[in-house]
This record gives C-alpha cells, structure tokens and sequence, in this order.
C-alpha cells in the first residue's frame, strides 16, 4: 500500500498548493491512501469546515489537526458531523469529535488513523499520550481489525515523539510527528518495522517564521513587544511530506522516503514511487 502523510497546512497559500497539488499526485504515484494535517490551515490558526471539506474533495482520505484545532469558533461543531476530521485523541471524554478512526484505502486496505497530542511544552496540556496510543492499539491491533496504522503524533518536543515512535515500533506503520513546522532529515524505519519521521514539516511558504509572516515574530524576539498580529505569510507554498510503502502481508513499512514539492526546500520525490 502506498500512503502519503503531508504536514500542517499553513494559511492560503498552504493549503491552496495542496487542493492544486493532490489530484495529481494520488494519480501520478497512485497513490491508496492520503492524510493531511490542516490545523494551521484557516489563517494560520485552525481550520473552517469549508476548508476541510476542499482538502476532502482534493483527495485527502483524513485531516488531522493538533493544538489548534479549535481556534476556529464553528470547528466545534462541525468536528462531530465528519468522521474524516481527527482531533487529538487524548482529550478528556467527552470532547467533540473523534480522535481516531478506521477507513478503507483506495485498494481496499482498512487503514486506522490516529491523531494524538504530547505534553512537553504543550497547550493545553492533554491526557496521557502514550496511555491514549496503547488504548486504540489493544481496541484495533495491526493485522486484525487493521491492515495498516498511522499515528499523527502532534508534539514541540523531539524526544517525545522518538520515544512514542519507539513505544508502537512493530504495532505500528507509521509515526509521523507535526506541530514544528520544520522537516527533519530522520526518516528511517524502526527495529520493529514502523516508519517514523520526527517531522513532516508544513505545507506552506518557508521564507517565513515557521509559516507565518517574519516581521512580527522577528519582532517580538528583538524588542520583547508585540507591534500587530501573527499573520501567515502569502508567498509561494512548499509541500511537504512523507511517504510510506506499507506490507500488505505485514502491516509494517517497507519504505520511507519525504516528499517536498515547491520553492526553497530541494524539491524530492520518494523514489521507489517514480
């Protein structure tokens, strides 16, 4: 099974370059399976059910979020009408919405996607991330109710998300990490068979401050006071990415490789889907 996780999508000109991008990807690559992460995607600053139901008609499978999924006001309630939108699983009960979910891939595979949150350095601080893995894992384990499972593992710190990744190693097929907005050059797949990548990066303009304009965050490290608001930055997108080939007698990776498409970052191509 090929699958394709693309990180944070950051304001307009992010999530833009995905709806125009995606099509043509999951036909070029042939692509079964996609999951997008869209909480930076209105503004910046969570995401609008309009947003959400664009990335869905481009061809994303799922849409994950992180610490902001309700920056948005109406994402409260639309997060509870839309199985295909994951918030981060470790919520306290009864939080609209869902934070995992099995779908089907385009050639049949039962996928599980899982959307969980790290505590380290994070607001608001959630549940037990790794107490909250193992519960989906024990409900829908690989290669029973399962024939692949991705976790979207929304966390600042790295350490945090290696040793979540090492945590599922072998139950798991991938653990992508998100909420830094940098791609990490740590690819690779685990002893046990999951592939990981502390980072997807975002989908987004990279001549800014993680995706939103430089000026005012530049300022606010130099002078210690705001002079206006957080605003994404609007020049040309990058995507970015990773992209697994998944056992189907397994479950477990294969191949890992990232996927980046657009200006600034070297543009690269899993090369085991060319």
């Amino acid at each position: 099974m090929r699958l394709l996780f693309l990180g944070d999508m950051v304001g307009k000109t992010g999530r833009t370059a995905v709806w125009d991008r995606l099509p043509g990807l999951i036909s070029d690559l042939k692509l079964d399976f996609v999951i997008v992460n869209g909480e930076n995607a209105a503004g910046g600053f969570g995401i609008t059910e309009e947003i959400y139901l664009e990335t869905i008609n481009a061809g994303a499978d799922v849409v994950t979020t992180g610490n902001h999924v309700w920056d948005q006001k109406d994402a409260v309630a639309f997060a509870g009408r839309h199985d295909q939108f994951l918030r981060p699983a470790n919520y306290p009960a009864g939080t609209p919405g869902r934070g995992s979910g099995l779908f089907y891939a385009r050639n049949g595979a039962r996928v599980l996607v899982a959307n969980i949150m790290g505590r380290v350095f994070m607001h608001p601080e959630l549940d037990d991330p790794f107490k909250s893995g193992e519960a989906i894992l024990a409900a829908c384990p690989l290669k029973e109710q399962a024939d692949a499972i991705v976790f979207d593992f929304h966390a600042e710190a790295t350490s945090e998300k290696q040793c979540f990744g090492h945590f599922v190693d072998g139950r798991a097929s991938l653990v992508v990490g998100t909420h830094t907005h940098v791609p990490t050059a740590d690819h690779q797949i685990l002893n046990g068979g999951t592939a990981y990548m502390s980072d997807a990066g975002m989908c987004g303009d990279y001549d800014s401050s993680l995706g939103m304009d430089k000026e005012e965050p530049l300022n606010r490290f130099i002078s210690k006071m705001p002079k206006g608001r957080f605003e994404a930055a609007s020049g040309p997108a990058t995507i970015c990415g990773v992209g697994v080939e998944i056992s189907d007698s397994t479950g477990l990776a294969e191949k890992i490789a990232p996927l980046r498409l657009g200006p600034r970052l070297t543009e690269t191509i899993p090369d085991f889907w060319r």
